[in-house]
This record gives structure tokens, C-alpha cells and sequence, in this order.
């Protein structure tokens, strides 16, 4: 791997925030949903992929051959993150929404959390939109994948759904709704 301090433009010893804006610039600027339609879209994956490896190495002592991305998902449940998670099984999606909106990081978990609440809320187009995203800045997650897969398969349907006062059941029901759209996308009928 090249020298990651190059790869995301930043001196030697430069701060975490500094490295984070870094990133975030990048991320923007060769984000695959940019080159979509476009003969530089393998390209611009090669540049996410060198970009996520040199921001993890830089921000989590990762390694040059490790295949992790720069956003683990499992470390990032606690934390604002956390309770952006626990919010939505409650139910409660205007406090998750507003909890997520004063997070500036936008990271891979960001944005799945934002598709979910956009899933939940029935709107669809957003919700896949955010987990193509999420999917793209940690390729090797499989919840962000099975999301936007799923959501990129065209597997979702509009429909109205009424939840319980306790959310569990709305969890269980949006499982439920994954697992057979998956089925369906897959070719298992």
C-alpha cells in the first residue's frame, strides 16, 4: 500500500481532524455513485478502496493488507451511533433523526442509519440512495451490503404498516420483509 499520509494529501503527523476532512473530501470526490454511467467508475472504485485503506491504517493502526475498511460498524454501535440504533427498534424516529442529525461524521454507519429511517418511514429511493452509500464506504460490511442490495434489486414495495406501541414487533416485521425480498432477489422462490 502507498504511504497513506500521500494517499489522502496530508503532511506526516497531521491531526485526526485534519486526516477526517482529508478523507471526507476525498470520499465526495470519488464516491462511486459520482461515476456511475462512467468509463472511470472502476477507477474511482480502486481510488475508494486505496482511500478507505489509508484512512483505517491512519485512524486504526490498520494494517496494509488487511481487508477491513475504514468503518467497522460492530465498533461503532456504542456511542451517539449506538443510540441512533436503539432510538429506531424503540420506534422512535423523529428522536433517532434528530440524535443522527447532530452527528457530524458521516460515516458508513451514518448512512445506513439514515437509510433505515428513511426504509421505516416508507421512503424508499432515499433509503436505498443511503445504503449504496454506506455500502460503498465499507464494501466489507454484509449489513450494508444485504441493504442496498437489496434496495438496488428493486425488492421494495410501498406499503403502509402499522407498529405496535412496544417496537419490537416493527423490527421483527422489517427482518421478516428483508429476508423474503432477499429470497425473491435471489432466485429461491
Amino acid at each position: 500500500m502507498k504511504d497513506p499520509y500521500e494517499v489522502l494529501g496530508v503532511p506526516h503527523g497531521a491531526s485526526e481532524e485534519e486526516i477526517k476532512k482529508a478523507y471526507r473530501d476525498l470520499a465526495r470526490k470519488y464516491h462511486p455513485d459520482n461515476y456511475a454511467n462512467n468509463p472511470l467508475a472502476d477507477l474511482a472504485q480502486e481510488k475508494m478502496k486505496e482511500i478507505n485503506e489509508a484512512y483505517d491504517t491512519l485512524t486504526k493502526g490498520g494494517s496494509s493488507g488487511s481487508s477491513s475498511s475504514s468503518y467497522d460498524s460492530s465498533s461503532s454501535y456504542g456511542g451517539s451511533l449506538g443510540e441512533v440504533r436503539r432510538l429506531i427498534q424503540l420506534g422512535d424516529l423523529d428522536a433517532a433523526e434528530a440524535k443522527l442529525n447532530g452527528i457530524s461524521n458521516h460515516n458508513a454507519e451514518w448512512y445506513y442509519l439514515r437509510g433505515v429511517i428513511a426504509q421505516r418511514r416508507g421512503w424508499m429511493d432515499e433509503a436505498a440512495q443511503n445504503f449504496r452509500i454506506a455500502s460503498s464506504m465499507d464494501p466489507g460490511n454484509y449489513e450494508y451490503r444485504r441493504a442496498a442490495g437489496t434496495a438496488g434489486n428493486g425488492g421494495y414495495t410501498y406499503r403502509q404498516t402499522q407498529y405496535d406501541n412496544n417496537g419490537s414487533d416493527d423490527l421483527c416485521n422489517l427482518c421478516s420483509t428483508l429476508m423474503c425480498l432477499n429470497c425473491l432477489c435471489n432466485g429461491c422462490r
